[in-house]
């Protein structure tokens, strides 16, 4: 499986304007900026992207590892915080926060904080991102 995105800039660095738009038409030229992305402006910027994507995957691969383990999720809500930072090598993105909440009625509390565990180590975001990535988890069992 192959996935698609593109996008587009114009002008300079803090004067420029870009749009993002993705193969299946869920983003479809959508704006982002300097100010988006620094200036705190009202808008998209790429950190948040990847901050979606990570959320996504993980609740995903989360619901993977509960299923192996014999167990369904009523409910997976999850979060994702990524860190844009100035560093000695210039911007990098230094971390991804996790944030989820498990609701899974009678479950067994080990085997759902090994799931946890396990999907933030092997979703496919966490596997792109050279970065740290913590994990805040709660569990209503």
């Amino acid at each position: 499986m192959k996935s698609k995105a593109s996008a587009v800039w114009q002008g300079g660095l803090k004067d420029g304007k870009g749009t993002v738009s993705a193969a299946s038409g869920v983003l479809a030229n959508v704006p982002y900026s300097f100010a988006t992305r620094f200036e705190g402006q009202h808008g998209t910027n790429p950190e948040e992207l990847i901050a979606a994507a990570h959320a996504g995957c993980f609740a995903m691969a989360l619901s993977a590892q509960l299923g192996e383990a014999g167990i369904t999720a009523k409910n997976i809500a999850s979060s994702a915080t990524v860190a844009l930072e100035k560093t000695d090598g210039g911007f990098a993105v230094t971390s991804s926060h996790l944030e989820v909440t498990v609701t899974a009625p009678g479950a067994d509390r080990a085997k759902v904080e090994t799931a946890t565990n396990n999907a933030k180590a092997g979703c496919p975001i966490s596997k792109l991102l050279n970065t740290t990535i913590t994990l805040d988890a709660k569990y209503e069992l």
